[in-house]
């Protein structure tokens, strides 16, 4: 049987701290990778001249699977989002953000399990049309859907939930108002969900989604959107559990997927020993389970929420007083 290899981007700021401790975890559990070690971002910067560079984009397209830690696009006029780019290129047009509560977080409730499903690569985040005015008082920019990016992703969302034993599906979108590029994708959905008898289908509007998910989100199980919808929700589902740091992050496209931690790079606590490694922890589970590895991701995802619920060597965030290195031992050792 053929190694499975794997391109490793530690990324910036605890991007190396969070990283080493997912690879440990790895090893521990029996997955018998081989790394290829790229740079991106201010890494990249310093290093090659360029956030993305072309042996890392060759190293990404020849593994096909990649495991990311959080990358520092700098900020001013000249630089594209370096996730935005990586998802373009390589058409990683499913964004999977999974939140699951633990025991033991400062998570606003228990017992939550949501699944967003955001389409990736068109909608406002396609970089079309983006004029600003000579005069510096107008700006645009274009938002487009297409028929064959919606059934795309509306799809992905229904087998996954398939696949999963999930039992509801909530299309979110703004038709109501945004008749054309919305209207489109609800129209999609609509008939999509037509050919899953099995799971229940629901559509909301966003912002009674927004306000649903905060006052009863029990109610969902997966959530399926557009790019920018997406973006906003996701990241009010990981309030609901605690945070950015216990939400990882799958880009998914045909033949190629790249999973990450869905912070940022924090680089006030760089390098001190202080970073929560959960989120990619949990994102090296979602490659495990893309890899059909399921039963190490399963031992992991174990190890890790014994740790968490029982305190024993939290980080700060979780209400303990201790390290990445600390934490990361904690796992190794129920492993």
């Amino acid at each position: 049987m053929t190694q499975q290899r794997i391109t490793v981007i530690r990324g910036d700021g605890i991007g190396p701290d969070i990283i080493d401790s997912a690879l440990q975890i790895l090893e521990k559990a029996g997955c018998d990778f081989a790394y290829d070690f790229a740079d991106a971002g201010l890494m990249a910067l310093e290093n090659h001249g360029e956030l993305l560079p072309q042996q890392t984009l060759d190293l990404i397209e020849k593994n096909k699977v990649t495991l990311k830690g959080p990358l520092t696009t700098p900020v001013g006029e000249g630089f594209t989002s370096i996730n935005v780019s990586l998802r373009k290129r390589f058409q990683l047009y499913a964004n999977v953000r999974p939140v699951l509560s633990f025991k033991g977080t400062k998570a606003r409730y228990e017992d939550i399990d949501i699944i967003t499903i955001r389409e990736n690569t068109e909608g406002m985040y396609s970089g079309l049309g983006q004029v600003v005015s000579a005069d510096g008082k107008e700006a645009e920019a274009m938002s487009k859907i297409t028929r064959e990016g919606a059934e795309r992703i509306v799809t992905f969302a229904y087998e996954l939930a398939r696949r999963e034993g999930r039992k509801k599906v909530t299309a979110v979108h703004k038709a109501n108002i945004l008749k054309s590029t919305s209207g489109l994708f609800l129209k999609v959905a609509r008939e999509i969900a037509e050919q899953y008898p099995d799971i229940e289908s629901t559509e909301m509007i966003v912002d009674n989604t927004c306000m649903q998910l905060v006052m009863n989100p029990h109610q969902f199980d997966v959530i399926v959107t557009t790019n920018l919808f997406g973006d906003i929700l996701s990241d009010l589902c990981a309030g609901l559990v605690g945070g950015l740091g216990m939400a990882p992050g799958a880009n998914i496209g045909k033949d190629c997927a790249i999973f990450e931690a869905v912070h940022g790079s924090a680089p006030d606590i760089a390098g001190k020993n202080l970073a929560n490694p959960t989120s990619v922890i949990l994102a090296s589970i979602q490659m495990l389970e893309y890899l059909d590895m399921g039963d190490k991701a399963e031992r992991i995802r174990n190890a890790l929420k014994d740790v968490i619920e029982s305190g024993d060597r939290t980080t700060r965030d979780l209400g303990g007083e201790h390290g990445t290195t600390d934490f990361t031992a904690a796992v190794l050792e129920r492993l």
